[in-house]
Protein backbone atom coordinates (compact mmCIF):
# COMPACT_ATOMS: atom_id res chain seq x y z
CA UNK A 1 0.00 0.00 0.00
CA UNK A 2 1.33 3.44 -0.99
CA UNK A 3 -0.03 7.01 -0.66
CA UNK A 4 -2.81 7.82 -3.12
CA UNK A 5 -1.61 10.67 -5.39
CA UNK A 6 -5.24 11.79 -5.92
CA UNK A 7 -5.55 12.72 -2.25
CA UNK A 8 -3.38 15.84 -2.45
CA UNK A 9 -5.20 17.65 -5.29
CA UNK A 10 -8.52 16.80 -3.62
CA UNK A 11 -7.30 18.41 -0.39
CA UNK A 12 -6.14 21.49 -2.34
CA UNK A 13 -9.66 21.71 -3.78
CA UNK A 14 -11.02 21.65 -0.21
CA UNK A 15 -8.68 24.46 0.80
CA UNK A 16 -9.78 26.57 -2.18
CA UNK A 17 -13.42 25.96 -1.23
CA UNK A 18 -12.69 27.01 2.36
CA UNK A 19 -11.09 30.21 1.11
CA UNK A 20 -14.12 30.88 -1.12
CA UNK A 21 -16.37 30.52 1.95
CA UNK A 22 -14.19 32.97 3.86
CA UNK A 23 -14.38 35.55 1.05
CA UNK A 24 -18.13 35.12 0.71
CA UNK A 25 -18.64 35.52 4.47
CA UNK A 26 -16.50 38.67 4.49
CA UNK A 27 -18.51 40.19 1.63
CA UNK A 28 -21.79 39.15 3.27
CA UNK A 29 -20.82 40.71 6.60
CA UNK A 30 -19.93 43.97 4.85
CA UNK A 31 -23.24 43.97 2.97
CA UNK A 32 -25.24 43.27 6.14
CA UNK A 33 -23.42 46.04 7.99
CA UNK A 34 -24.20 48.48 5.18
CA UNK A 35 -27.86 47.40 5.19
CA UNK A 36 -28.12 47.86 8.96
CA UNK A 37 -26.49 51.32 8.77
CA UNK A 38 -28.70 53.55 6.59
CA UNK A 39 -27.91 57.19 5.97
CA UNK A 40 -28.89 59.56 8.82
CA UNK A 41 -32.56 60.51 8.63
CA UNK A 42 -33.49 57.38 6.67
CA UNK A 43 -34.75 53.99 7.73
CA UNK A 44 -34.50 50.57 6.11
CA UNK A 45 -36.66 47.52 6.72
CA UNK A 46 -34.70 44.30 6.16
CA UNK A 47 -36.82 41.46 4.90
CA UNK A 48 -35.96 37.78 4.91
CA UNK A 49 -35.71 37.93 1.14
CA UNK A 50 -33.11 40.72 1.32
CA UNK A 51 -31.07 38.81 3.92
CA UNK A 52 -31.27 35.63 1.84
CA UNK A 53 -30.03 37.56 -1.18
CA UNK A 54 -27.07 38.94 0.80
CA UNK A 55 -26.22 35.46 2.12
CA UNK A 56 -26.76 33.64 -1.19
CA UNK A 57 -23.05 33.55 -2.07
CA UNK A 58 -22.20 32.22 1.42
CA UNK A 59 -24.72 29.39 1.07
CA UNK A 60 -23.38 28.52 -2.41
CA UNK A 61 -19.76 28.55 -1.22
CA UNK A 62 -20.64 26.42 1.81
CA UNK A 63 -22.43 23.91 -0.42
CA UNK A 64 -19.34 23.73 -2.68
CA UNK A 65 -17.17 23.18 0.39
CA UNK A 66 -19.42 20.35 1.59
CA UNK A 67 -19.13 18.68 -1.83
CA UNK A 68 -15.32 19.09 -1.84
CA UNK A 69 -15.06 17.62 1.68
CA UNK A 70 -17.23 14.65 0.73
CA UNK A 71 -15.15 14.00 -2.39
CA UNK A 72 -11.91 14.25 -0.38
CA UNK A 73 -13.18 11.85 2.29
CA UNK A 74 -14.33 9.38 -0.37
CA UNK A 75 -10.81 9.09 -1.83
CA UNK A 76 -8.82 6.35 -0.06
CA UNK A 77 -5.61 7.59 1.52
CA UNK A 78 -3.59 4.57 0.34
CA UNK A 79 -3.81 2.26 -2.65
CA UNK A 80 -1.99 -0.87 -3.81
CA UNK A 81 1.22 -0.01 -5.65
CA UNK A 82 -0.07 -1.87 -8.72
CA UNK A 83 -2.86 0.70 -9.09
CA UNK A 84 -0.71 3.79 -8.54
CA UNK A 85 2.25 2.71 -10.71
CA UNK A 86 1.45 -0.40 -12.76
CA UNK A 87 4.53 -2.51 -13.31
CA UNK A 88 6.46 -1.23 -10.32
CA UNK A 89 7.45 -3.59 -7.56
CA UNK A 90 8.37 -3.16 -3.94
CA UNK A 91 12.02 -4.08 -3.53
CA UNK A 92 12.99 -7.00 -1.35
CA UNK A 93 14.65 -6.03 1.90
CA UNK A 94 18.06 -7.26 0.75
CA UNK A 95 17.82 -5.39 -2.56
CA UNK A 96 16.72 -2.23 -0.79
CA UNK A 97 19.65 -2.46 1.61
CA UNK A 98 22.07 -2.80 -1.31
CA UNK A 99 20.53 0.26 -2.97
CA UNK A 100 20.84 2.21 0.27
CA UNK A 101 24.47 1.12 0.68
CA UNK A 102 25.30 2.27 -2.87
CA UNK A 103 23.58 5.62 -2.32
CA UNK A 104 25.40 6.15 0.99
CA UNK A 105 28.73 5.24 -0.60
CA UNK A 106 28.10 7.63 -3.50
CA UNK A 107 27.11 10.41 -1.09
CA UNK A 108 30.21 9.86 1.07
CA UNK A 109 32.43 9.86 -2.03
CA UNK A 110 30.96 13.15 -3.24
CA UNK A 111 31.41 14.65 0.23
CA UNK A 112 35.05 13.52 0.38
CA UNK A 113 35.82 14.92 -3.08
CA UNK A 114 34.12 18.24 -2.29
CA UNK A 115 36.17 18.49 0.89
CA UNK A 116 39.31 17.74 -1.12
CA UNK A 117 38.43 20.55 -3.54
CA UNK A 118 38.05 22.87 -0.57
CA UNK A 119 41.27 21.90 1.20
CA UNK A 120 43.57 20.61 -1.53
CA UNK A 121 43.12 23.00 -4.43
CA UNK A 122 43.44 26.71 -5.06
CA UNK A 123 39.86 27.02 -6.36
CA UNK A 124 38.72 30.40 -5.00
CA UNK A 125 35.00 29.60 -5.12
CA UNK A 126 35.38 26.22 -3.41
CA UNK A 127 33.41 27.23 -0.31
CA UNK A 128 30.33 27.95 -2.42
CA UNK A 129 30.72 25.70 -5.46
CA UNK A 130 32.67 22.60 -4.41
CA UNK A 131 29.65 20.27 -4.23
CA UNK A 132 28.21 21.55 -7.52
CA UNK A 133 31.60 21.21 -9.18
CA UNK A 134 31.97 17.59 -8.02
CA UNK A 135 28.46 16.69 -9.19
CA UNK A 136 29.22 18.18 -12.59
CA UNK A 137 32.55 16.34 -12.85
CA UNK A 138 31.04 13.00 -11.81
CA UNK A 139 28.28 13.38 -14.38
CA UNK A 140 30.80 14.16 -17.12
CA UNK A 141 32.45 11.83 -19.60
CA UNK A 142 36.00 10.65 -20.13
CA UNK A 143 38.25 7.76 -21.13
CA UNK A 144 39.55 4.75 -19.22
CA UNK A 145 42.83 3.45 -20.63
CA UNK A 146 44.56 0.45 -19.03
CA UNK A 147 48.33 0.31 -19.41
CA UNK A 148 49.54 -3.15 -18.35
CA UNK A 149 53.15 -2.22 -19.21
CA UNK A 150 53.24 0.27 -16.32
CA UNK A 151 50.52 -1.38 -14.19
CA UNK A 152 48.47 1.81 -14.50
CA UNK A 153 44.81 2.53 -15.21
CA UNK A 154 44.49 5.99 -16.72
CA UNK A 155 41.22 7.89 -16.19
CA UNK A 156 41.14 10.97 -18.44
CA UNK A 157 38.22 13.30 -17.77
CA UNK A 158 36.78 15.52 -20.48
CA UNK A 159 37.15 19.25 -19.75
CA UNK A 160 34.30 21.06 -18.04
CA UNK A 161 32.49 24.07 -19.46
CA UNK A 162 34.72 26.65 -17.74
CA UNK A 163 38.54 26.46 -17.78
CA UNK A 164 38.71 27.41 -14.08
CA UNK A 165 36.49 24.42 -13.26
CA UNK A 166 38.72 22.13 -15.31
CA UNK A 167 41.79 23.54 -13.55
CA UNK A 168 40.25 22.81 -10.13
CA UNK A 169 39.40 19.23 -11.14
CA UNK A 170 42.93 18.81 -12.51
CA UNK A 171 44.34 19.85 -9.11
CA UNK A 172 42.01 17.32 -7.49
CA UNK A 173 43.30 14.65 -9.88
CA UNK A 174 46.88 15.35 -8.81
CA UNK A 175 45.88 15.04 -5.16
CA UNK A 176 44.17 11.71 -5.86
CA UNK A 177 47.23 10.47 -7.77
CA UNK A 178 49.35 11.11 -4.68
CA UNK A 179 47.34 8.44 -2.83
CA UNK A 180 48.63 5.73 -5.26
CA UNK A 181 45.31 3.91 -5.06
CA UNK A 182 45.14 0.48 -6.71
CA UNK A 183 41.97 -0.47 -8.56
CA UNK A 184 40.29 -3.24 -6.52
CA UNK A 185 40.84 -6.75 -7.85
CA UNK A 186 43.77 -5.71 -10.06
CA UNK A 187 47.34 -4.57 -9.72
CA UNK A 188 46.68 -1.37 -11.68
CA UNK A 189 47.35 1.97 -10.00
CA UNK A 190 44.76 4.64 -10.72
CA UNK A 191 46.05 7.76 -12.48
CA UNK A 192 43.64 10.65 -12.97
CA UNK A 193 44.00 13.55 -15.40
CA UNK A 194 41.90 16.03 -17.36
CA UNK A 195 41.95 16.71 -21.07
CA UNK A 196 42.89 20.19 -22.18
CA UNK A 197 40.38 22.62 -23.69
CA UNK A 198 40.58 22.70 -27.46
Amino acid sequence: MVPNPAKKPAYQHVEKARWAVHLAETASDAALLAAHSPQPGTSVVLTNEMINTINADVHAAQAALDVALAEHQAIPARLPLSQVNPGQQVLDTETKLIHHAIRIAAFNTAQFLARAILTGTGYTRAADEAHTLIRTALAGSGDIIPDPATNTLHIRLDPLSAPRHTAAIDELCQALNDTHTVYPGTGLTLRYSTKSHR
